[in-house]
């Protein structure tokens, strides 16, 4: 089982790299553990991901606005988060092979190392994952600052900003999308765990009596996104944090997790956080958090029900989800079922043969579909080839210039999944695509 998940994984790190989704990063100088660069389709896709959050959070809601905080923070932003006291992994190190491990993933009183079975570990302590910084010049304690480990704490300091500017009124969120930097102990397993990461979080401010409403409702909002990635559902699952695994600041906690190749992990988190944010940055600063209306007879401190995703991992699980192998498809069956609707090429357009007119028409359907989507142009090999290159690439439909189509503005359609072949007007092919991808 073991040999099977790694070799699943390896020939999709292999895809990646072979289709410009996802290269090593500094490769040509050795790489850098666990930091990923995305090439020209993994950027793309990447970008539909998150627009595709960004619509369903934002711009199809009229309660939740938008935010981009800045990375860097004042440092008295994360002591009163509890970030510099407790955000902290505790480590331990093998002191024959020097390998360092999370002491969290080791069976509880191990003392034998997993990578060369001495019985050699150290005890374990704590280690702060935040990365460290200066400002200015001088390398003092007076000019410390931290790439911030989550986007989070940027959408609490400036709720009042938000909420003043825009006039929203409890209930209402704020939504971001932003990098985070957190050095891991043991990062891993692809983009699934690395040291620089992109967070899609929203916060949602309510009143602390509607807070088991609030979390059911974006508990079903967060699965429904999934779906309309097109993510498999038996695939997918809830997770409750115990009592022994609650955050010292939730009050309630779900994760929605994925099957990968290496195991049942985390996708997102939906976190009934109470009123512990605010409170602390309100007791910290002295300014009033606190919020009423007509609605309320008292003023109170909003609860916050935080839905938290890794743009990275969200990515990883599409690329997993749509990896398949079909034998069917002969000597090349290597095929990305991405949905269409974050697919980084929506279709490809092939002349049949170099002549005979047909470049001419690939190339004035591919000119007029780019205005439109991300569409791509290829002359080379034989069409076989062509659609083995679009079907790892993860291209929904291929579209065929034939000797039909000099004679009556006719082309073919080759649908990626079923490989069906359907004929269409050429004129019809921008309305047709944009039907499809929704």
């Amino acid at each position: 089982m073991a040999k099977k998940t790694n070799d699943k994984m390896d020939r999709l790190v292999s895809l990646c790299k072979r289709r410009g989704y996802i290269f090593p990063s500094s490769e040509i100088y050795g790489g850098l553990n666990s930091c990923w660069d995305y090439g020209p389709l993994g950027a793309e896709l990447k970008r539909n991901i998150k627009t595709s959050w960004w619509e369903a959070m934002t711009a199809r809601r009229d309660d939740v606005e938008g935010l981009d905080a800045a990375i860097l923070m004042h440092p008295k932003v994360w002591e009163t988060s509890g970030h510099v006291e407790g955000f902290n992994d505790p480590m331990v190190d093998c002191k024959v092979c020097k390998a360092r491990f999370k002491a969290d993933d080791l069976p509880e009183g191990t003392v034998k190392c997993p990578k060369c079975g001495n019985e050699s570990l150290t005890e374990p302590r704590q280690f702060n994952l935040m990365f460290k910084t200066f400002v200015g010049p001088v390398e003092d304690t007076g000019a410390v600052v931290y790439l911030r480990p989550e986007t989070a704490q940027g959408i609490y300091v400036n709720y009042l900003n938000v909420k003043n500017s825009s006039r929203q009124k409890i209930p209402f969120g704020i939504a971001q999308i932003g990098k985070a930097f957190r050095n891991e102990i043991t990062p891993g397993n692809f983009i699934f765990r690395t040291r620089e990461f992109e967070q899609m979080e929203m916060q949602y401010f309510i009143h602390p009596s509607e807070d088991e409403k609030w979390f059911e409702y974006w508990k079903d909002q967060r699965w429904s996104w999934y779906m309309e990635l097109g993510i498999k559902p038996e695939k997918l699952r809830w997770h409750e944090h115990g009592p022994d695994d609650l955050a010292h600041y939730a009050k309630k906690a779900y994760d929605i997790e994925y099957e990968f190749p290496f195991g049942w992990k985390e996708l997102e988190g939906v976190h009934n956080r109470t009123d512990f944010d605010l409170s602390r940055h309100q007791e910290a600063t002295g300014k009033d958090l606190g919020y009423k209306d007509e609605r309320f007879d008292e003023k109170f401190v909003p609860y916050i029900i935080e839905t938290s995703a890794g743009c990275d991992r969200t990515l990883l699980t599409v690329l997993i989800d749509a990896y398949d192998e079909d034998d069917s498809r002969g000597d090349k069956p290597t095929v990305l079922r991405l949905s269409p609707k974050v697919a980084p090429i929506k279709a490809a357009i092939f002349p049949l043969v170099k002549k005979d007119g047909m470049p001419e028409i690939a190339e004035r359907v591919y000119q007029d579909l780019k205005k439109r989507f991300k569409v791509f142009f290829d002359a080379g090999g034989s069409v076989g080839r062509r659609y083995a290159r679009m079907d790892e690439a993860g291209t929904p439909y291929c579209i065929t210039i034939d000797g039909q189509s000099t004679e009556d503005d006719t082309v073919t359609v080759r649908e990626r999944d079923s490989m069906e072949q359907t004929r269409h007007k050429i004129a019809e092919l921008g309305d047709l695509i944009a039907s499809r991808i929704g």
